[in-house]
C-alpha cells in the first residue's frame, strides 16, 4: 500500500473482465484486454458523466438506482466482448465443437442468439431471487410474529449466502484471473487519485482495496436492506413478503449508492467503520496483479481522464 496521501477524489470506476478491465470515464470509457497473441486489444467510447449527464445521474437517491442498473447492463456487455475477444480460430473449428455448437452455429443468426443470453439473463435472475429472497423468506417463516427479529435473521443468511459464493468463486482457476484483474483495477484508480503517473511501477506501490467498489456496494446493500426490511408489516405470506421486498429494493439502492457516495469522498471515523465490512470482503475478491494485468488496466484507464478535473470529483 502507498503511503501517499490521496489528492484526488475520482468518479472513475471500472470491472475486471476476462483477461481485461473496462474503465467507465467521465466523457469517455474504455475496456482493455489482453488477447491470446500477447497484445492489448482497447476499445473506447463516448459517455456522459460529467457536466452534461442527464438529470437522473445527478439526483441523490435517484441517481443510484439508474447508475446501478446502467452499470449492470454495461458490465455484462463488456464481459461477453471480453469473451469473444479470448476466442481463437482453433476455437472456432467445427472438429472441437460439440453437436449442441455446430446446430446452434448452423440454425440460429444473431438475434436469436441475443434472445438466448437474454434468457440466460432471466434465468440467473430467477436463481438468485431463489437464493436471496425466497431461501431466507422460508427459513424464517417461522419467525413471521416478530418483524425485528425476522429480518435481522433474513439479512444475516443473505450475507452468509453472499460471503460463501465470494469464497467459493476465489478459489475457482478462472475466477483467480479476474479477481487479479479486479485488483490491477482498483491499484491503478488509486494511483491515478493519488496524483502519480500512471506506471507499473506507480500503480504496484498502491492498495487493492478502494472504498467505492462493487463488492463493497453490494454487502452495504444487504446490511440497509435489514433496517428498511423491517417495516415490512407482519402478516403476509412468504411471496407476498418478497413481493414488497422488491418493491423496495430501488429505495435500498439509493440510499446504499448515497453511503458508497460518502464512502467515496470522506476519511471520517464513521465512514471508515461504513467502509470496513466491503473493504474486508474485498479481501476475497481482488488478488494482487501481475506486471502484464497493470498494463492492461493502465491502457484501459488512460482514454477516460478527462482534460478538465474538475469534472472529475466523486
Amino acid at each position: 500500500m502507498s503511503e501517499n496521501k490521496e489528492k484526488h477524489k475520482s468518479k472513475i470506476g471500472g470491472q475486471a473482465l476476462i483477461e481485461g478491465v473496462m474503465m467507465n470515464g467521465i466523457h469517455q470509457s474504455a475496456m482493455a484486454c489482453r488477447l491470446p497473441d500477447g497484445t492489448i486489444d482497447l476499445e473506447v467510447w463516448n459517455t456522459r458523466n460529467g457536466k452534461d449527464a442527464p438529470w437522473y445521474k445527478k439526483v441523490p437517491f435517484v441517481r443510484g438506482i439508474f447508475n446501478f442498473v446502467s452499470s449492470l447492463i454495461l458490465g455484462y456487455k463488456c464481459l461477453m466482448k471480453s469473451a469473444e475477444k479470448q476466442m481463437t480460430d482453433d476455437d472456432d473449428n467445427e472438429e472441437e465443437l460439440s453437436k449442441l455448437d455446430i446446430w446452434l452455429n448452423e440454425h440460429l443468426n444473431e438475434k436469436a442468439m441475443n434472445v438466448i443470453s437474454i434468457i440466460a439473463m432471466i434465468f440467473s435472475l430467477i436463481l438468485a431471487l431463489g437464493l436471496f429472497k425466497y431461501l431466507p423468506s422460508l427459513i424464517t417463516k417461522p419467525l413471521a410474529d416478530n418483524a425485528f427479529i425476522r429480518t435481522l435473521v433474513e439479512g444475516v443468511i443473505k450475507i452468509a449466502i453472499f460471503v460463501f459464493y465470494l469464497w467459493a468463486t476465489a478459489h475457482m482457476k478462472d475466477m483467480k484471473r479476474t479477481y487479479e484483474y479486479h485488483g490491477a483495477e482498483h491499484k491503478t484508480i488509486a494511483c491515478y487519485e493519488g496524483g502519480e503517473e500512471l506506471t507499473v511501477e506507480n500503480v504496484k506501490k498502491y492498495t487493492r482495496l478502494h472504498p467505492r467498489c462493487g463488492t463493497s456496494f453490494m454487502i452495504l446493500t444487504l446490511l440497509i436492506s435489514i433496517f428498511v426490511f423491517c417495516f415490512i408489516p407482519t402478516g403476509l405470506t412468504t411471496v407476498q413478503r418478497i413481493l414488497v421486498q422488491i418493491v423496495l429494493l430501488p429505495v435500498v439502492i439509493g440510499i446504499s449508492y448515497e453511503f458508497i457516495k460518502l464512502a467515496g469522498r470522506s476519511d471520517n471515523k464513521l465512514v471508515k467503520i461504513i467502509s470496513f465490512p466491503g473493504l474486508q470482503l474485498q479481501k476475497i475478491t481482488t488478488r494482487e496483479p501481475d506486471d502484464s494485468q497493470i498494463e492492461v488496466a493502465i491502457e484501459a484507464m488512460k482514454p477516460c481522464i478527462p482534460e478538465d478535473k474538475s469534472e472529475d470529483i466523486w
